[in-house]
C-alpha cells in the first residue's frame, strides 16, 4: 500500500495539543520551556550516574552537542553532590568535519569537542572527571572502532540527544537503511545545514559552513537501553513542531530517522509548550 508522508503530516498537525499528548502517554514529558527540558535531561544524568555508582557499576551514555544547556546544570549538581565519573564511557553523537572530511579541530569555533571541554568537560574537579580515555568524540581516528568499543564496554545506558528539523538523531539524515546505520562519516543536507547556520551566529554564511560530520549510527543510538530525547524549537521559529509529531506518532521510514524511534521499548521525547502547539498556518 502507497504511503503518503506529506497526507500523514497534514493529519499529524491537525491534532490538537490534548489530542498528542493522549496518543503519546508516557512517551511524552511537557515543560513549561526549555529551561525544564534542560533541568530533567541534566536530573536524569546525575540520578543514573548516582545510583550506578552506589551499585558499582558503569555508566555508558551517549551524549549530544544540542541541547547544550543542561550540561553546566548538571556540572553544578557534580560538584554539589560529589558525583564521580570515573566509572563513566560518554560517546558524543557526532563532530563537524571540513570538505575533506577532517573533524575540526578543537580551536575551531564550530568544534563540538570545543564547545563541550569549555562549557563543562574542563570545568570537572579532577578527582570527580571521566578519564580521557573514557571520552570519546566520533573522528577519523576512531569512528572506525567507535561500534566495537560501544559493544566491548557493554552497550549504552541512556541515549541522550535532540531531533533534527528532518527527522534526524545525532547525523542520521534521511538515507536508505539508516535504521542500520553505523559509525561513519556523512554529507550534510540542506535542511540541516541551513538550520544549523541559523543557530550557530554566523550570519547566515552557508558558504562556510560545515557540509560533512562524522556520526555515531542509528544502530548504536536505537541500541540504547533508553533514549531520553528533547525536542524544542529553542527559537523564535516554529521549526520543531513537525517532527515532534513524528518521531511520536509517524510511521516509522528512512526519510524521517526520528520515526523510528517511536518502535523503541523505553523512549521519552521532553518537549515543551510552544513546541507542542499546532503551527498557526496548517497546510
Amino acid at each position: 500500500m502507497y504511503f503518503n508522508r506529506k497526507d500523514e503530516v497534514s493529519q499529524l498537525l491537525k491534532l490538537t495539543e490534548g489530542d498528542v499528548v493522549k496518543k503519546a502517554g508516557s512517551h511524552l514529558r511537557i515543560f513549561a520551556d526549555c529551561d525544564g527540558i534542560h533541568q530533567q535531561i541534566a536530573d536524569d544524568m546525575a540520578n543514573f550516574i548516582k545510583a550506578q555508582n552506589a551499585k558499582g557499576e558503569r555508566t555508558r551514555f551517549i551524549l549530544p552537542v544540542g541541547p547544550v544547556e543542561q550540561y553546566p546544570i548538571f556540572l553544578e549538581r557534580l560538584h554539589q553532590e560529589k558525583i564521580s565519573l570515573k566509572n563513566c564511557w560518554f560517546f558524543y553523537m557526532d563532530e563537524n568535519a571540513d570538505h575533506a572530511g577532517y573533524e575540526l579541530p578543537v580551536t575551531h569555533p564550530l568544534s563540538f569537542q570545543r564547545e563541550m571541554r569549555k562549557l563543562w568537560l574542563d570545568n570537572v574537579d579532577t578527582e570527580f572527571a571521566v578519564p580521557e580515555e573514557q571520552l570519546f568524540f566520533p573522528g577519523r581516528d576512531n569512528i572506525a572502532q567507535l561500534a566495537e568499543i560501544i559493544d566491548v564496554v557493554g552497550g549504552i545506558d541512556i541515549c541522550f540527544g535532540g531531533i533534527g528539523i528532518h527527522g534526524h538523531l545525532a547525523f542520521n539524515e534521511p538515507e536508505p537503511e539508516v535504521r542500520n546505520s553505523d559509525p561513519r562519516l556523512v554529507y550534510l543536507n540542506d535542511f540541516t545545514t541551513t538550520i544549523n547556520a541559523i543557530r550557530a551566529k554566523v550570519g547566515g554564511n552557508l558558504e562556510g559552513f560545515p557540509r560533512k560530520a562524522y556520526t555515531l549510527g542509528l544502530r548504536q543510538i536505537l541500541g540504547a537501553s533508553k533514549l531520553r530525547l528533547a525536542c524544542r524549537n529553542g527559537i523564535n521559529l516554529d521549526w520543531a513542531n513537525t517532527v515532534l509529531r513524528l518521531a511520536l506518532l509517524g510511521a516509522p521510514g528512512d526519510d524521517y530517522p526520528c520515526t523510528y524511534v517511536n518502535q523503541h521499548n523505553d523512549f521519552v521525547i521532553y518537549t515543551d509548550n510552544d513546541t507542542l502547539k499546532q503551527p498557526e498556518i496548517l497546510l
